[in-house]
């Protein structure tokens, strides 16, 4: 059987998730979260160092050799005025732990206590990587730019990311991708401005801009294989001044989401055409500019089945193979460069209003759960540390 957190260590492990969660930070902002990581680190006697500036990085090394294996939990909150109704909501408004980073870095802190007071029976090390601003601008690569994945040399890594989806304690292991690249376009539609009243002499923007709207639709509904997943989004569009002038220029923004790197440049191709096709059928000129997000997220097929299989056989949790999400995860980053593992965990519970998905300003997660993840975390670098688990099939 895998180890579990003891009713001490489970209620430490709430109460660290209920310190972060009041004093949420964004992106690069995580001076207390990082301080308070620091101070649990050391309590355990765990050896560290910063990095990604607010980030922090632990070496945890077994009493026998053996592989490397890396633990990842995001740090950030997003800027979200906190509705949940919990007694230890954000007491900083404007700023909410929206997406359970707050208990990322407490189930990697409950894992550390674990795997510290089990040393003598790990093989090899665990390097604990507390990463910040995932939810942007990004705090991965600057973690891998600074050695996170070098010194020790990473085998394998492997995060778990809260889902409301999931009932409680429900673990999800699926092969292959499971999120989203995240790009972002903006469309910049050049007319030429006139009169309302005189149509003729001017150039429109605006049609221009609605043909391009409807185009688009048309790269997902009839250029993308049904059977890949594909996103193409106009979240934003903007122009004009007032009811009797023609709209000199319009801007659209939007996003693409694909699962697959062949479909996401065929997207980005597809939209560039569609916007060349327009501005010449209706006489304006469009701007294209692309903001490339995460790739999507890969995970190892073989270390996914094999983790998967490891759990079946050592522990009494219910493992599911949810399905792909179009969100993004700068954990792709991570897993393009040594085997990969993103895990859910179940947080749904109805009883207690467990049922908003992330980034709502109302969700709440059921924080029995939180164990759980702690026990998984552990048992992933207890299992690559050992051999047990590997990357082949």
């Amino acid at each position: 059987m895998i180890e579990s957190p003891d009713d001490e260590l489970a209620a430490r492990i709430v109460t660290l998730r209920r310190a972060i969660h009041r004093r949420p930070e964004l992106g690069f902002e995580e001076n207390e979260t990082q301080a308070l990581i620091e101070r649990e680190l050391d309590a355990i006697g765990i050896p560290h160092r910063r990095a990604a500036r607010t980030g922090v990085v632990g070496i945890l090394r077994g009493s026998r050799p053996g592989r490397v294996a890396a633990l990842r939990a995001d740090m950030d909150a997003l800027p979200v005025h906190e509705r949940s109704g919990v007694p230890f909501a954000s007491e900083i408004d404007g700023k909410m732990h929206a997406c359970g980073h707050d208990a990322h870095v407490a189930m990697l802190l409950g894992a550390a206590r674990l795997l510290a007071a089990s040393r003598e029976r790990l093989a090899g090390t665990a390097v604990l990587l507390f990463q910040p601003a995932e939810e942007g601008p990004g705090g991965a690569l600057p973690m891998i730019e600074e050695g996170a994945l070098d010194a020790p040399p990473v085998d394998a890594i492997a995060m778990l990311h809260v889902d409301s989806r999931l009932e409680t304690g429900v673990i999800g292991i699926t092969p292959g991708p499971v999120n989203a690249a995240t790009d972002e376009f903006r469309l910049t539609v050049r007319g030429r401005g006139g009169h309302g009243a005189y149509p003729h002499t001017a150039v429109d923007a605006i049609p221009a801009a609605a043909a391009l709207v409807l185009a688009l639709q048309n790269v997902v509904a009839r250029e993308t294989d049904p059977l890949a997943s594909a996103v193409v989004t106009v979240g934003t569009i903007a122009g004009g001044y007032r009811a009797n002038v023609i709209a000199d220029e319009v801007v659209l923004t939007g996003t693409l989401r694909s699962h697959d790197e062949g479909v996401r440049e065929q997207l980005l191709q597809r939209v560039r055409r569609i916007a060349g096709g327009i501005a010449s059928a209706y006489g304006v000129r469009c701007a294209l500019d692309v903001q490339r997000g995460y790739p999507p997220v890969v995970n190892d097929p073989a270390l996914a089945e094999a983790f998967a299989r490891y759990l079946r056989e050592h522990a009494t949790l219910r493992i599911e193979r949810p399905a792909p999400t179009m969100g993004g995860e700068d954990f792709a980053y991570y897993a393009q460069r040594v085997p990969g593992l993103l895990m859910r965990l179940g947080i749904r519970n109805e009883a207690i209003g467990a049922v908003h998905p992330g980034h709502s300003p109302e969700f709440v997660l059921d924080e029995r759960a939180l164990p759980v993840g702690s026990a998984v975390l552990a048992a992933f670098a207890h299992a690559v540390g050992s051999g047990e688990v590997s990357t082949e099939a």
